[in-house]
């Protein structure tokens, strides 16, 4: 999983984060400015990133920045290309591009004639900014979508000041248009929009940073969800506000993605809803999912992890190992896995007090495994305080038994190391820190492990703090450190 980077939101009229982004841009927009060489100015970036992450809004606020004229299409799944075609041509007549009140009345029938229109429409001695939003619904619309534009790009746009922003959710799709075997490789940039990660949480919602990853969690960082969240609540109190609204964004973002992700695949479906109930291998998700046919349950498998949306992880330690897990890889969608989706009925007859109820219950155990993956982000991306040096690959370690079960296995490197350079321990409990039991449980955790020894540092990662001695301790002040300056 990755929450690395901070995200651009509209809070109180400001845009907080997002500075490595904007950056970005705004260097790909300093080589349309200075020319090019060979006199092709013009620039492409591949943007992707989950939906509501915030990409929209990203590009929005970037092109009012930069105060230059600008077309911002933006696709909406219309059932045919010349639906499509239709909504690119309106949008073009009524942006700012220079050259467009010179094109007429025109109505393309093709792709080809619509983006020699914006060609047409575009200056040769200024710089534009041209935005494709949603472009997979064209690509799915129009398999040749991306031919044509390559060729378009490629003897007209190319040759103009112009910076095209391709933006894209499906993420596998957005990661193909760049591979060899596709008309747009090397013609594009990538960028990644990742969703708003726990420091800027801590910001935006003016909360402790124990506070911080109880939001994030509940929430997965994105940005039209936490505008719902009150500055300075605790979990629960804004928690109480969602099951008391059927019409949440909390409540809405998890069932719109999956429709938008999976539209048809039952199947795909089913098998997400049993990872989100907690199961991880295999063979336990292929129960929970209704006992489904090995050949099905691999192919659901596939598409999800191929989508993103989950991940497949291995035993991290200097032994090979088959033994596979399974996780949902944003967080938001794992919350609302487990304690939203199954119960909206419960919510919209009015009983939301319920689902309240069963959160609480088992709020500290769900927590507890839901912020490992997010703690070892963090240790790796730390400067100071963090993984030893050396460090390639974080992650955990267990077995079919789970005796032992690591929470934080530091090596050179993945998924097969060399050399293990730390292991730690999880604690994410209110008020009990991590004493000495739970150290002489974590040295005899690491004389399990393959690759480490007596000399391998320990690592404890605690909500509530340490009293055991000789282990090194990071907070949850110490972890929001790895997404600051």
């Amino acid at each position: 999983m990755d929450v690395s980077g901070g995200l651009a939101v509209a809070v109180d009229a400001r845009f907080i984060g997002r500075e490595r982004e904007l950056a970005a841009l705004t260097r790909m927009l300093g080589r349309v400015e200075d020319g090019g060489r060979g006199g092709r100015p013009g620039r492409a970036m591949l943007i992707r990133g989950r939906r509501r992450v915030g990409k929209s809004r990203l590009v929005e606020e970037f092109i009012e920045r930069s105060g230059l004229p600008s077309l911002y299409f933006t696709a909406s799944a219309p059932p045919t290309a010349a639906a499509d075609l239709a909504m690119f041509t309106e949008a073009l007549t009524a942006c700012d591009l220079p050259g467009v009140a010179a094109l007429g009345e025109q109505r393309p029938a093709t792709w080809d004639a619509a983006l020699h229109l914006l060609a047409l429409a575009l200056p040769e001695d200024r710089p534009t900014v041209v935005v494709l939003d949603e472009m997979p619904y064209l690509i799915r619309n129009d398999p040749g979508f991306e031919g044509t534009l390559q060729k378009l790009f490629d003897r007209e746009l190319s040759r103009r000041p112009v910076l095209l922003l391709c933006v894209g959710s499906d993420l596998a799709m957005m990661e193909r248009l760049n591979d060899y075997d596709h008309p747009f490789h090397q013609r594009g940039t990538e960028m990644v929009v990742p969703p708003l990660n726990p420091a800027d949480v801590a910001e935006m919602l003016d909360v402790p940073p124990a506070d911080a990853f109880d939001a994030y969690l509940v929430t997965g960082g994105l940005p039209l969800v936490l505008e719902e969240y009150p500055s300075g609540a605790g979990v629960f109190d804004y928690l109480a506000e969602v099951v008391a609204d059927p019409t949440s964004a909390s409540l809405v973002s998890g069932e719109r993605s999956l429709a938008a992700e999976f539209p048809a695949e039952v199947q795909a479906r089913q098998v997400l809803a049993a990872i989100g109930t907690g199961e991880r291998s295999r063979v336990l998700i292929g129960r929970a999912a209704g006992d489904m046919p090995v050949s099905s349950l691999s192919r659901a498998l596939s598409l999800l992890t191929a989508k993103r949306v989950v991940e497949a992880g291995t035993p991290l330690s200097t032994r090979p190992s088959k033994e596979t897990r399974y996780a949902v890889a944003d967080p938001h969608l794992r919350f609302w896995l487990a304690f939203l989706g199954p119960y909206l009925p419960d919510i919209e007859r009015g009983r939301g007090d319920l689902v309240l109820d069963r959160v609480r219950r088992s709020w500290t155990s769900w927590r507890g495994r839901a912020v490992e993956p997010v703690v070892r982000e963090a240790l790796f991306r730390m400067r100071e305080g963090g993984l030893p040096d050396g460090t390639g690959a974080v992650g955990g370690y267990w077995t079919r038994s789970n005796d032992p079960e690591i929470d934080i296995v530091a090596a050179d490197r993945g998924p097969v190391a060399r050399r293990i350079t730390a292991v730690g321990s999880i604690k994410w409990l209110e008020s009990r820190p991590f004493d000495a039991r739970d150290l002489s449980r974590l040295i005899i955790h690491r004389s399990q492990l393959p690759g480490a020894n007596e000399d391998t540092p320990l690592i404890a990662v605690s909500r509530a703090g340490t009293t055991a001695e000789g282990v090194r301790t990071v907070d949850p002040a110490d972890l929001l450190t790895a997404w600051r300056p």
